[in-house]
C-alpha cells in the first residue's frame, strides 16, 4: 500500500490540470502560426499578380500554320504577351511563348549569335535574324511571319531546298589548277586579293537576301543574291584556277544569271551581315563583259 504525502498529491494534480491548459495553448499557437502564414502567402502572390500586371510586355502577332492538323490548315495569327527584359531579342520573345504559352509554336533557331543563319523571319515587314533582332527596336505588336517567296512547312519554317539547290548550282567551293611544289605548303593569297573577297565569305546561307529579291519571287530559276555572292567569292579569288574562273563564268552569264538583277539593292538592305551584295553582283557583269569581249 503506498503513502503519498498531502504536498505530492497536490503537485500531480496541478501537472494534470496545466498539462490540458499547456496542449491547448500550444493548438492556439499552431493555428495563428497557420494563418499568419497562409496571410504572408497571400500577400506574396498580390505582389506578385500586382507586378506581373506592371511588367512591360511585348504583344507579339505569330503566323501559324499546321498542314498536319485539321483544324490548323488555315492559316492564322496568334496573340502572345511576352514579359519584356533588357536586350530581349525577337528569338528570346518567341522561345518564351513557345515554352510558356504553346508547345506547338515551330520555328528554327540554333547558335542564338548570327551565324548559323537558321532563324531568317519575317519580322514587321523585313527580312530579319530573329536572334539579331531586339525587340526594343521594333514597333508593336511585333508582327513575326516566315519568309516570303518560300512554302511554309509549318508555322514559321519554310522549305530551303530550292535556296541550297541555287547555291550549289555556282559549284561554292575553291578549285584551282596548280597546287604548290611542296607537300605542306600553303597556298598563298595576297593581302589585298584576301580584302577583295571578305565581305562576300561572311554568307551564313540565311536566305533573307532571297527572300527579299523580287527578281527571285517571279522567277524560279533565277540564281540569286546568295548565289552570285558565293559565285563572285570564288571568281574573284586569286588562287583560283583560270580554267575553272572561265566555267564560272559561263554559269553566271546564263539567262537566270547576273543579268536577271535589276538593281534594286533590296538584298543589301536585308542582309544580316552587311554584304555589299549588290555591288559583287554589278562586278561580276563587269568580269562577263570583259570575258567576252574579243579584240582582233
Amino acid at each position: 500500500m503506498s503513502t503519498q504525502l498531502p504536498e505530492q498529491v497536490e503537485e500531480e494534480s496541478s501537472a494534470a490540470e496545466a498539462e490540458p491548459t499547456s496542449a491547448a495553448q500550444e493548438r492556439r499557437l499552431e493555428k495563428k502560426r497557420q494563418r499568419a502564414e497562409e496571410k504572408e502567402r497571400q500577400r506574396q502572390a498580390e505582389e506578385a499578380e500586382k507586378a506581373l500586371e506592371e511588367e512591360d510586355t511585348y504583344h507579339l502577332k505569330v503566323f501559324r500554320y499546321d498542314p498536319e492538323i485539321a483544324g490548323k490548315k488555315e492559316p492564322r495569327f496568334d496573340d502572345f504577351h511576352v514579359p519584356y527584359h533588357k536586350g530581349m531579342t525577337v528569338l528570346d520573345a518567341l522561345m518564351y511563348a513557345r515554352d510558356t504559352y504553346d508547345s506547338s509554336l515551330t520555328f528554327r533557331h540554333s547558335c542564338r549569335q548570327a551565324i548559323c543563319g537558321s532563324d531568317a523571319m519575317f519580322v514587321n515587314g523585313s527580312q530579319r535574324l530573329c536572334c539579331k533582332t531586339q525587340l526594343s527596336d521594333l514597333e508593336e505588336p511585333v508582327r513575326i511571319e516566315p519568309l516570303p517567296h518560300a512554302e511554309v512547312v509549318k508555322d514559321l519554317v519554310v522549305d530551303m531546298e530550292h535556296f541550297y539547290d541555287q547555291m550549289e548550282a555556282v559549284e561554292p567551293y575553291f578549285q584551282t589548277n596548280e597546287l604548290p611544289e611542296g607537300e605542306l605548303e600553303e597556298q598563298r593569297q595576297t593581302r589585298e586579293n584576301r580584302e577583295k573577297v571578305k565581305m562576300s565569305t561572311r554568307c551564313i546561307w540565311c536566305g533573307a537576301c532571297m527572300s527579299s529579291c523580287n527578281i527571285a519571287a517571279g522567277d524560279n530559276q533565277y540564281l540569286g543574291p546568295a548565289a552570285l555572292n558565293k559565285a563572285y567569292r570564288f571568281t574573284m579569288d586569286e588562287r583560283e584556277g583560270e580554267d575553272m574562273k572561265q566555267q564560272r563564268l559561263e554559269i553566271l552569264e546564263q539567262e537566270h544569271g547576273v543579268w536577271r538583277c535589276q538593281t534594286q539593292f533590296s538584298c543589301t538592305e536585308v542582309c544580316p551581315k552587311d554584304i555589299p551584295l549588290t555591288e559583287h553582283i554589278q562586278e561580276l557583269k563587269r568580269e562577263a563583259v570583259k570575258n567576252n569581249l574579243k579584240f582582233w
